[in-house]
């Protein structure tokens, strides 16, 4: 595809359909495995629909490549689904939205991010608002007049005990986000739809949570880990987590969804979408 506007000569942006090789190669040699935290991908539902990306939706994954080298410094992986423009046809997060994606017949009118990923080296180099607006690209080419992403604060593992719809209100003296991830959004246009405190299950057993956090897990309770965004759930040898988001909304071009429904009593969304630094 062409280059995303406002982005360095070196980088260059190809689908996964247009690269199926370079795509299966950093599929196969785990690249960005490194940016999430290890319990992260161990989701219950997540590989019914990260599966399904490759090769079914390949019009809609992106490789950015820095031509220097050249290697292939990030990824933005997306999905299509169907949507009637109102909260409460919104999904209850990104699992709900993957799965409505894989399993419903409906023709998509939406896209929804899943995940904005940034090689480690090159995290802080601002890549990640370009992930985003390709993936906008990619939604109005289609003939989508929404992208939708349900966001994962980058900073809100440092306050895991601030329940999600408090967290998304937290605001700079400037006005933007608090959260510097949310924030590359809002200034890309973005605005918050509603927060989701159950966007994605990790239920799991303990020992297993062990191995993931590197921390012991005594007794049943509640207990904060390294980056985790909310406390995890002990009980009866089993560990339960649920990952919070925000859904944020980019209005495109296109031919879908045209009168978002956000209703005033309406509480921030959330996007699982990747926590680079920018």
């Amino acid at each position: 595809m062409e280059p995303v506007a406002g982005s360095p000569e070196w980088l260059s942006v190809y689908t996964a359909a247009e690269r199926p090789d370079l795509w299966e190669k950093v599929r196969d040699d785990g690249l960005f495995r490194d940016v999430w935290p290890e319990y992260n991908q161990h989701g219950n539902h997540t590989a019914a629909y990260f599966g399904a990306l490759f090769p079914r939706f390949s019009d809609f994954q992106l490789l950015f490549v820095d031509e220097r080298t050249p290697r292939v410094v990030a990824r933005g992986r997306t999905v299509p689904f169907r949507w009637d423009g109102t909260l409460d046809d919104l999904p209850a997060g990104i699992d709900a939205v993957g799965i409505r994606a894989v399993e419903s017949d409906a023709t998509p009118n939406a896209l929804s991010a899943l995940a904005a990923e940034v090689d480690l080296p090159m995290q802080g180099a601002g890549l990640s608002s370009f992930v985003i607006a390709a993936m906008a690209e990619v939604a109005t080419a289609h003939g989508f007049r929404a992208l939708v992403a349900p966001v994962r604060p980058s900073l809100k593992d440092r306050y895991p005990l601030t329940p999600i719809d408090r967290y998304a209100e937290w605001r700079r003296e400037d006005g933007l986000p608090f959260d510097s991830w949310m924030r590359v959004h809002a200034r890309l246009g973005a605005r918050i739809l509603r927060t989701e405190a159950r966007s994605m299950e990790i239920v799991a057993a303990v020992e297993l949570w062990e191995v993931w956090t590197g921390m012991a897990f005594p007794e049943d309770g509640h207990y904060v880990f390294p980056g985790g965004l909310a406390p995890l759930t002990v009980s009866a040898g089993q560990g339960e987590y649920w990952e919070p988001n925000v859904w944020m909304l980019h209005e495109v071009g296109g031919n879908g969804p045209r009168n978002f429904a956000v209703r005033p009593s309406a509480q921030a969304t959330s996007l699982a979408i990747g926590n680079p630094k920018t």
